[in-house]
């Protein structure tokens, strides 16, 4: 059960309903995430935000999913971890290559590098060392692409501390954290 309060697209009303049924819209349902985080039309925004700028960004759709069920795992966060692995499949991944990423690993060497990185930055809280700037370039990631890896490890950590703090009850299909 959630520790706070899962507001229905019917209750809400102004900028979270807008919001709400835009998710909704885009998911054909409305996540539980996103129900809790509405509670904050602020922190709602924000949050879309983030996923709408990302999603038009540089990154592919599928290394973002990895790079999100890599860090869901890493913390523990079953919803996350769930919810990127059904959009990293919807995205174009197989199965093996989500299962790969959830473990931090791809054969492919750009893939592992940006799953490296993401993990480095999350098990060191942002404390990394200019190799591991190096080598992103080394695969060539650029300058753009590295700057939006490390939005996505900050968006998935916001998403994945939501979920966790507030004990969001997951509604994707599950995924055994490892």
């Amino acid at each position: 059960m959630s520790r706070i309060p899962l507001v229905t697209p019917a209750a809400a009303t102004g900028d979270t309903q807008t919001l709400l049924g835009q998710i909704h819209g885009a998911f054909g349902a409305t996540p539980n995430m996103f129900r809790a985080v509405a509670n904050s039309p602020a922190a709602l925004k924000s949050m879309w935000g983030s996923f709408g700028a990302l999603g038009g960004g540089v990154i592919p759709a599928a290394l973002g999913e990895k790079i999100a069920v890599a860090i869901a795992n890493r913390n523990a966060c079953e919803y996350c971890l769930a919810a990127h692995t059904a959009l990293g499949r919807k995205a174009g991944a197989s199965s093996q290559e989500m299962s790969a990423a959830q473990g931090g690993q791809s054969d492919d060497p750009k893939t592992a590098a940006a799953l490296h990185f993401a993990l480095r930055v999350v098990e060191g809280r942002g404390q990394i060392e200019d190799g591991d700037v190096a080598r992103l370039r080394s695969v060539g990631f650029n300058d753009e692409e590295i700057v939006e890896i490390l939005a996505h490890v900050a968006l998935n950590l916001f998403t994945n501390y939501v979920n966790v703090a507030f004990a969001v009850p997951v509604d994707f299909p599950g995924v055994k954290l490892r």
